[in-house]
C-alpha cells in the first residue's frame, strides 16, 4: 500500500510540475524550464510522449523475454504474461501516437505528416495489431501460445530498428532525426539540452510510469488468472 501511496504522489508530481512549471529563456529558480529552441512550450509534452514510448519498447520486450521462457518450459503462465505486457506495450503505443500527434499539431502545423517517426510507430502498431489478430483466431491454447511466442520474437526484431535506428537515419521534423547539416529538411531540433530542473521531472516521469507499467501489467495478469479460474468452474459446473 505504501508504495502505491507513493507512486499516487509521484504521477501527481510529475503531471502538475510537467504541466505548470514555466518556460522561461533564462531559468533563475527551481521551477523554471529553459526555453528550448524550435520547441517552446511544446517541450513540456516530453514528460508525457517520451515515457509512453518508453513503456511501449518495455512492454514489447517483456513480451518476447516470457515468449522465450514460454518456448523453453512449454509453461502457459508465462503466455499470459507475455499477453499481458503485449496488450500494455501496444496502449502506450497508442498513447504515444497519440501525444506525439498533439506535438506534431502545434510544432509542425498538422496532426500527422507521415515523419519517419510517426510513420515507424505505426508500423509497430500493425505488426502488433495482427499478432492479436492471430491469437484470436486460434482455439487451442498450446497451439495459439507457441506461435504466440514464435510471433512476438520476430516481431520484436523490428522494434530497435523502427523506435532507434530508422527516425535517426532518415531526415524528418522530429527532433533527433538525421542531423541537418547533412540533411537541410532534418529535425528542427537535434541536439538540445534540459537544464537539472528538467531532467530531474523528466526521469521521475519515466520512474513513475514504469512503476504504473510494472502495477498494471500485475494486475491484468492475475485478472486473466482469476476469469480462466472462472471459466474453469463453470465448464466444471
Amino acid at each position: 500500500m505504501v508504495w502505491k501511496i507513493f507512486l499516487f504522489l509521484l504521477l501527481a508530481f510529475v503531471s502538475v510540475a510537467g504541466i505548470s512549471f514555466p518556460i522561461v529563456e533564462n531559468p533563475q529558480t527551481w521551477y523554471q524550464f529553459p526555453l528550448i529552441p524550435g520547441l517552446e512550450e511544446n517541450a513540456k509534452i516530453i514528460f508525457f510522449h517520451v515515457p509512453t514510448a518508453w513503456l511501449t519498447v518495455i512492454g514489447f520486450l517483456i513480451s518476447t523475454i516470457y515468449s522465450i521462457k514460454y518456448l523453453r518450459k512449454k509453461n502457459l503462465d508465462d503466455d499470459t504474461k507475455s499477453y499481458v505486457a503485449a496488450q500494455l506495450g501496444l496502449i502506450f503505443c497508442i498513447l504515444a501516437t497519440v501525444t506525439g500527434a498533439v506535438w506534431a499539431k502545434f510544432a509542425w502545423g498538422s496532426y500527422w505528416s507521415w515523419d519517419p517517426r510517426q510513420t515507424s510507430i505505426f508500423a509497430l502498431m500493425l505488426i502488433y495489431g495482427a499478432w492479436f489478430a492471430l491469437r484470436s483466431s486460434i482455439e487451442s491454447e498450446e497451439k495459439k501460445a507457441a506461435l504466440s511466442a514464435v510471433y512476438s520474437i520476430l516481431a520484436f526484431v523490428t522494434v530497435p530498428f523502427f523506435v532507434f535506428i530508422m527516425p535517426r537515419i532518415m531526415d524528418g521534423l522530429h527532433p533527433g532525426s538525421a542531423d541537418d547539416k547533412f540533411t537541410p529538411s532534418g529535425g528542427p531540433v537535434v541536439n538540445f539540452k534540459m537544464n537539472s530542473n528538467m531532467l530531474l521531472i523528466f526521469f521521475l516521469s519515466l520512474i513513475a510510469f514504469t512503476i504504473l507499467f510494472y502495477w498494471m501489467w500485475n494486475i491484468g495478469y492475475r485478472s486473466l488468472l482469476i476469469k480462466e479460474k472462472l471459466n474453469k468452474k463453470i465448464i466444471r459446473g
